[in-house]
């Protein structure tokens, strides 16, 4: 009896449950249906965005030339790899040692006439986009940097061989014309407009794979990465041959260039950071009307004011510069800025961390005047000053032709010296002198390293390389000659046998 009570029971409560559900199941789909619906029509669709942008941006890929024999610097696979780590936060990986050719450095720099009959090969790859209907291209300067040829490729598949017309590593920026006309071009947003959370998309070519849109949000506006940008960070996929790629609203504008990312293991882990448009195009326009861009300076080294030390000088808050160093010569030093001034204002606006001041001083024609307000002994003064023009980085291509020079060859002795500059004359506080910057041979073996200063063979003291190696060149192999040697603040006389085997 009790078992068939336990059994009406258990079959009642299964046919109410059953009941309830069919009254309410055809309400219940209906609510969770609408949800899904509201869920989903609230998603931003790129589609019509992406169709109207897509066609402005292009795949840039660069090459070199390198003479028959030689290899080139880099595979596209390991250039990839080395944007990573060059660029993106990270170290640089050692490129493959090439252990069947000479060293560069003993290498004599291949002339124009053999560079252009050289064989041209794969150097990397990168995006862009086009800023005007007659082929202007705005793009990474890491992109570019350093290539012999550069092809930009529309999304119609044209291909353009593309002039450099300027490059700027401080920013990261760099323009490139091709030839074409009534080219299709992607407006200018307003960087200062975005908002933390909106959506944006960027549009580029990650690992070759041309016209690839990611989407994500600003993350955040304003970070302080570079020495002369606030840089904006978003969590859009960003991976190598994205650089120099647009970053776009949903207006279809561009507000950035997609520049960096943070990565501890080589790969996307979910911030990007991009070059706010308005002071790229600043840059680009200095580019295409003088091909450099020229900053102000005024010769100061600077720091991070702290809450402790805005308390202690009574400051009511954590603001400003502080003074560190003032290089001697400079327009700080000449208007009466001193170490230990914080500096509070630049031309009226407020230094609010001390990264403001470069971008500030750097945004000022070399030439005009500037006031400076500083904290100075527990009040603030103003100081007037002339900004000064901050020296341009020296062109790759200077680089490049300064490490091609061969190096000189060893002496009898197996050095390679160079002569002492008159600061290092004055740190040492000697008159003269020359450094070992190689040494091999009989130097080596007598105990001789780069870094030590020959103040004197045998009785003739040493004036300069050139005097010395003239000396070593008249010397007998057959008899030991003696350096007087100085390493550190010890000198000690060191014999030598020229050509000693």
């Amino acid at each position: 009896m009790k078992k068939t009570i336990s059994f009406t029971r258990q079959w009642g409560f299964v046919l109410f449950v059953g009941l309830l559900s069919a009254l309410f199941a055809p309400h219940s789909s209906g609510l969770i249906a609408s949800a899904h619906a509201a869920s989903v029509s609230g998603l931003p669709d790129f589609a019509d965005l992406v169709e109207k942008a897509g066609p402005a941006v292009v795949n840039i890929r660069t090459t070199e030339r390198v003479m028959p024999g030689e290899s080139a610097a880099s595979s596209p696979e390991d250039e990839e790899m080395q944007e990573f780590f060059r660029r993106f936060f990270g170290v640089p990986i050692p490129r493959q040692q090439q252990p069947d050719h000479a060293p560069r450095d003993r290498k004599q720099a291949p002339s124009p006439q053999q560079k252009q009959q050289g064989e041209e090969v794969p150097r990397g790859v990168g995006s862009g986009f086009i800023i005007s209907p007659d082929g202007y291209v705005l793009t990474n300067a890491h992109v570019v940097e350093g290539a012999d040829e550069v092809y930009v490729t529309l999304t119609d598949k044209r291909e353009f061989k593309a002039k450099i017309v300027g490059v700027d590593k401080r920013t990261d920026v760099a323009v490139v014309k091709i030839d074409g006309s009534n080219l299709p071009r992607l407006p200018i947003g307003d960087p200062n407009k975005l908002r933390v959370g909106e959506w944006v998309i960027a549009i580029g070519s990650p690992f070759g794979l041309d016209n690839t849109v990611t989407a994500g949000i600003i993350s955040a506006k304003a970070r302080d990465t570079g020495e002369y940008l606030p840089l904006i960070q978003t969590d859009v996929a960003v991976n190598p041959g994205n650089s120099g790629g647009p970053l776009i609203n949903m207006r279809g504008e561009v507000v950035g260039i997609n520049s960096q990312i943070y990565s501890r293991s080589g790969g996307y882990m979910g911030i990007s950071f991009a070059v706010p448009i308005d002071e790229a195009m600043r840059v680009a326009e200095q580019l295409r009307t003088t091909g450099r861009v020229t900053r102000g300076r005024i010769g100061v080294q600077i720091g991070e004011v702290t809450k402790d030390v805005a308390e202690t000088l009574g400051l009511p808050r954590a603001e400003g510069a502080l003074v560190q160093r003032v290089e001697p010569g400079a327009p700080a030093e000449k208007a009466g800025v001193e170490a230990g001034d914080i500096i509070l204002k630049y031309n009226g606006a407020p230094v609010d961390r001390a990264t403001d001041l470069p971008r500030m001083v750097g945004a000022t024609k070399p030439g005009s005047h500037a006031t400076l307000t500083v904290w100075r002994k527990g009040g603030s003064r103003d100081i007037s000053l002339t900004v000064a023009e901050l020296e341009p980085e020296k062109t790759a291509k200077k680089e490049d032709e300064q490490q091609a020079q061969p190096a000189p060859p060893p002496n009898a002795f197996g050095l390679v010296v160079k002569d002492l500059s008159e600061a290092q004359k004055k740190e040492l506080k000697i008159d003269a002198g020359v450094m070992v910057e190689t040494s091999e041979g009989s130097a080596a073996r007598a105990g001789l390293r780069p870094g030590d200063v020959i103040l004197r063979l045998n009785n003739t003291d040493v004036t300069d390389a050139k005097q010395f190696n003239m000396l070593v060149s008249k010397l007998d192999p057959k008899k030991m000659a003696v350096m007087l040697v100085r390493r550190g603040d010890a000198s000690q006389f060191v014999p030598v046998r020229p050509n000693s085997q």
